[in-house]
């Protein structure tokens, strides 16, 4: 037995992943079972704030434990990759709140839709990870093509401006969904499907409800967002194992983190355009460092820049829409105040 721990996978002992799992299901097994028995319970911005930093603090100290036991190197990529897809991740949020007020969740069902799509995440990222070590590892120039598309993302962002919110009730997604299952127009507690009788033929049928829909865009959005987190972390470290870990403890604190900053929308108008600084800094780095080797680029200073533009955004966002007076979080579907998402 000791024999098949000791076995090499993807750069580190099985034991190494087979433990880090282990955590990871008693940390989903812990928000489940113990913090949220209550399926009515609604998670207000205070328990969000307690539980955002829980999930950092977990997540740093286990990068303590990278930096002990994997060397100083490691512990520099593992915490410079953390705070990295922390502030990517930001982005992702605003747009899940943007889904789950067109759709009508309420906030007490949201909690619901947020825990099945981190795991869905968790299996997504890990499948996108696992690619994209093969490519490189295997084609090394794969990293020069993540920067080239890292510093074409961040100037998208940058030119773009600001975009209306996207009318998800009318979009390819959901029009597919309605016309491939049967989907009910209303909620159904917080149940993803039920059982009814199909008025069309009579017969009782599966039917999903609004919050299966929701899951489905949600996951989508995910996907869309791995797009350019994955290849930011590459481009930080190519350690297998320290980029899935600091990329999976930067989603477990994203469920948490939503209904902080989904509360907040508004005040974070001018975040997007720190993270488009972030992605063509991170871009620029593999250009200098790896595919034309002019300076070496420490994992310290990758950590200090994006710190560097991330509080630079949240402090300018902050500042600017002081004045704005605070809305009401609303739960009523379409309300204007949780419906600007796109600002973010």
């Amino acid at each position: 037995m000791m024999d098949v721990l000791t076995v090499v996978w993807l750069g580190k002992p099985l034991w190494m992943w087979l433990g880090f799992h282990v955590l990871i299901a008693c940390l989903l097994a812990f928000d489940l079972g113990l913090l949220h028995r209550d399926k009515e319970h609604e998670i207000g911005v205070r328990e969000s704030l307690l539980l955002t930093g829980f999930y950092l603090a977990l997540g740093l100290a286990f990068g303590g434990w990278v930096w002990w036991y994997l060397g100083g190197q490691a512990g520099q990529e593992y915490v410079a990759g953390l705070v990295v897809e922390k502030s990517l991740s930001m982005d992702n949020v605003f747009v899940i709140a943007m889904i789950l007020t067109a759709l009508g969740v309420p906030r007490a069902a949201q909690h619901r839709v947020l825990l099945w799509g981190i795991l869905a995440a968790v299996l997504l990222r890990g499948l996108m990870i696992g690619l994209g070590a093969a490519l490189v590892h295997q084609v090394h120039w794969v990293l020069s093509l993540f920067a080239a598309f890292l510093i074409y993302a961040g100037l998208k962002i940058l030119l773009s401006g600001d975009e209306e919110a996207g009318d998800f009730q009318n979009s390819a997604v959901v029009r597919w969904f309605k016309r491939t299952f049967r989907v009910t127009p209303d909620l159904h507690g917080q149940r993803f499907a039920i059982r009814r009788t199909d008025p069309k033929t009579g017969k009782v049928a599966l039917w999903f409800t609004p919050l299966a829909l929701a899951l489905v865009l949600v996951n989508g959005a995910d996907v869309i967002f791995a797009v350019d987190s994955v290849p930011a972390i590459f481009a930080i470290t190519t350690d297998t194992f320290v980029v899935y870990t600091s990329n999976i403890f930067a989603i477990l604190g994203l469920r948490a983190l939503y209904f902080a900053l989904a509360a907040m929308v508004d005040r974070f108008a001018y975040l997007k355009t720190a993270l488009a600084f972030i992605l063509i800094f991170i871009g620029a780095k593999i250009v200098v460092a790896d595919t034309f080797e002019l300076v070496a680029v420490p994992p310290w200073v990758s950590l200090v820049v994006t710190l560097a533009f991330l509080a630079a955004g949240v402090a300018y966002s902050l500042w600017r829409t002081r004045t704005d007076a605070p809305a009401p979080v609303s739960e009523e579907p379409g309300h204007p105040h949780t419906a600007r998402a796109h600002r973010a």
